[in-house]
C-alpha cells in the first residue's frame, strides 16, 4: 500500500471521532415523577377550592390565582410528559430519542401561562367599570391555605431548579403561586379594612404583571433552546479557546454547541492536527474535559491531519 493511500486511511479514520465520556462517573438525572405526580395533585385541589370560592366571594383576585394554578397543572402535566419521554432510548430515526421534548414542553408552559395571564388582566380590567362586593374572609382564608400548598409544592422541585429548565419551569410556578396567594391574603385584608371592591382587581393586574416578569425569562430562555442556541450559561468563545490552546491542534473551525434537551449539550467541531490523528485517548481526555469544564455531555470531533485538508464548512462557519 503506498504512502498516499496509508495517510487517505488514516485520514478517513480520524474524521468523525465521537468523544463520549465512556466513564461510569456521570450520574443520572434526578427522577423527579413523584414530585411532578404530587404537585399536579396539589394544584388540582387548589384550582378547584378555588374557583369556588372566588366565585361564593365574587373576587377576581381569586380567579387569577386559579387561573393561574390551572396554567400550572397543565403546566406540570406537559412538563411531566416530557420528562418521561426524554428517558426514552434513541431510534434509527430519533436518533438522540426524545430528549428535545423537555425544551418544547418549557416552551408551551412558558407561553401558555402569559396566554392565561391575559385574559385574567382583561376581567380585571372589566372589573373596574362594573365592581362586585367581595368577601375579604373567604378570600384570606382560601389564599393562605393556597401558600401552604404552594410553598409545599416549589420544595419538591428545588433541588432541581439550577440543572433542568423543565424543572426549573415547574419550581418557579409552585413558588410565583405561594406568593401571588401571599398578595391575594393582603387584598383580603385591604377590603376587610376599607370595604373598597377596586382593590380586588387592583391586586389582580398587580398579581399578573408579576407572573409575566416572572415568566418573559423563561419563555427568552426556551424560545433560545428552541432554536438550538448555545445555552446561557456557557461561554462560546472560552470553549473555543480551550480548544485552540490544546498542545497537537493547529486551528479549529465548524464549532457547534447546542442543547439536546434542558439537561443535555452537545457540540461538534473540526480540529486541523497536522501529522496524523492523536489517537482515541486524546478524544476520550477531551470530551472529559470538556464535561468537567463546560458541562458539555456529548461531543463529537472531526480531526483533519493536514493543513491543506479541503473541508467546505470551514468558511461557512468559523
Amino acid at each position: 500500500m503506498s504512502s498516499r493511500e496509508q495517510q487517505g486511511r488514516d485520514h478517513g479514520r480520524g474524521d468523525d471521532d465521537h468523544g463520549h465520556d465512556c466513564g461510569s462517573d456521570r450520574a443520572p438525572p434526578k427522577d423527579f415523577s413523584a414530585a411532578f405526580a404530587i404537585g399536579t395533585a396539589l394544584n388540582l385541589g387548589i384550582v378547584a377550592m378555588q374557583v369556588v370560592y372566588g366565585l361564593i366571594a365574587h373576587s377576581t383576585a381569586l380567579l387569577a390565582d386559579a387561573g393561574h394554578n390551572l396554567s400550572d397543572v397543565l403546566g406540570l402535566v406537559v412538563a411531566w410528559g416530557a420528562a418521561s419521554l426524554a428517558k426514552r432510548p434513541a431510534t434509527a430515526r430519533f436518533t438522540y430519542g426524545l430528549r428535545g421534548s423537555s425544551i418544547i414542553a418549557a416552551l408551551l408552559n412558558s407561553s401558555f401561562l402569559l396566554v392565561v395571564m391575559g385574559g385574567i388582566a382583561w376581567e380585571a380590567i372589566q372589573r373596574f367599570s362594573a365592581p362586585a362586593a367581595v368577601h375579604g374572609k373567604i378570600v384570606m382564608a382560601v389564599a393562605a391555605a393556597a401558600i401552604v400548598i404552594n410553598g409545599l409544592s416549589a420544595w419538591l422541585f428545588a433541588s432541581g431548579r439550577k440543572g433542568d429548565i423543565n424543572v426549573r419551569a415547574a419550581f418557579l410556578h409552585m413558588l410565583s403561586d405561594a406568593l401571588v396567594s401571599f398578595g391575594v391574603v393582603c387584598a383580603g385584608a385591604a377590603i376587610v379594612y376599607t370595604g373598597d371592591p377596586w382593590i380586588d382587581p387592583a391586586v389582580t393586574l398587580a398579581i399578573v404583571a408579576i407572573i409575566v416578569y416572572g415568566t418573559w425569562g423563561l419563555l427568552r430562555d426556551s424560545i433560545c433552546m428552541a432554536l438550538a442556541a448555545v445555552p446561557g450559561e456557557i461561554d462560546p468563545e472560552a470553549v473555543r479557546t480551550y480548544l485552540n490552546g490544546l498542545a497537537p491542534v493547529r486551528r479549529i473551525h465548524d464549532l457547534h454547541i447546542w442543547p439536546m434537551s434542558t439537561t443535555e449539550t452537545a457540540l461538534t467541531c473540526h480540529l486541523v492536527i497536522p501529522g496524523g490523528h492523536p489517537g482515541d485517548g486524546f478524544t476520550m481526555d477531551l470530551a472529559r474535559e470538556l464535561h468537567r469544564r463546560f458541562n458539555i455531555q456529548h461531543s463529537t470531533v472531526q480531526v483533519e491531519v493536514t493543513e491543506d485538508a479541503e473541508c467546505h464548512l470551514e468558511s461557512a462557519h468559523p
